[in-house]
């Protein structure tokens, strides 16, 4: 039996707007095709070794948050590199998706250097363009063009993003009227979409799936799975934000 093994890293403390849904999308649809799936869950001080797991997922949250977790996944960076070069799957939302750029500058003017993983950088915007609402995008990841929808919450602007997930076509995404959403690569899924994101995106959930997979066993194909409900609700957003 295949398995699936996620690191749930501070789940205490990054599950803004119902990030969690997101761990219970991807053990359901695992465990419907057979799969075994265990998540650890990992808050600050506790060990973990990230190149032992197939997805890491970290969640959203606000600068508080964000500032509580900081010196402790600085201190994991070396381990996270690790799993990066390896393979290893990830998943990150909003204060997440921040954290792997160069650097976050708050609304003070005060940085908080991120892991420096990718170019892109984020910096805190007026209260007037705050990136609220509803969003449709259409995403372009692993050779797949179709729409997503979620619920973006967010001050803080993210620039420089050499390969973002998809278009916007309602909503912000990573800059006030930006027209681009998220950031995306062989491995790594971030985006500023919360609501949670899979359950009315199951064709995000099954890629994502993919990839976890993919470290151990090589490319995968996965037993399709009646997905009515899901896309319903996602046609119901779609509809509502005017978008066919």
């Amino acid at each position: 039996m295949k398995e699936l093994n996620i690191l749930w890293m501070y789940h205490d403390l990054m599950d803004l707007y119902g990030d969690k849904g997101n761990i219970q999308v991807l053990k359901t649809r695992t465990e419907r095709r057979g799969i075994r799936c265990s998540v650890t869950a990992c808050t600050i001080g506790e060990p973990a070794d990230a190149t032992d797991y197939d997805l890491f997922f970290l969640g959203g949250g606000a600068d508080h948050e964000q500032t509580l977790i900081y010196e402790d996944l600085l201190s994991r960076r070396g381990n996270i590199a690790q799993a990066l070069a390896e393979g290893t799957a990830f998943l990150l939302i909003c204060g997440g998706y921040q954290l792997f750029g160069q650097y976050y500058k708050d609304q003070d003017g005060k940085v908080i250097d991120g892991l420096g993983f990718f170019d892109y950088y984020t910096e805190a915007t007026t209260r007037d363009h705050r990136c609220i609402g509803n969003i449709a995008v259409q995403v372009h990841m692993d050779g797949c063009t179709f729409n997503a929808v979620g619920f973006e919450n967010h001050g803080g602007q993210t620039k420089n993003v050499s390969s973002p997930l998809g278009k916007v076509l309602k909503g912000h995404g990573n800059t006030y009227n930006g027209g681009f959403e998220g950031f995306v690569n062989d491995t790594v899924l971030a985006t500023y979409m919360h609501g949670p994101l899979l359950p009315k995106n199951p064709q995000i959930a099954d890629l994502v799936i993919k990839r976890a997979l993919k470290k151990r066993y090589g490319e995968t194909e996965l037993e399709a799975l009646d997905d009515t409900l899901e896309n319903k609700a996602r046609e119901v957003m779609l509809k509502r934000l005017r978008v066919q």
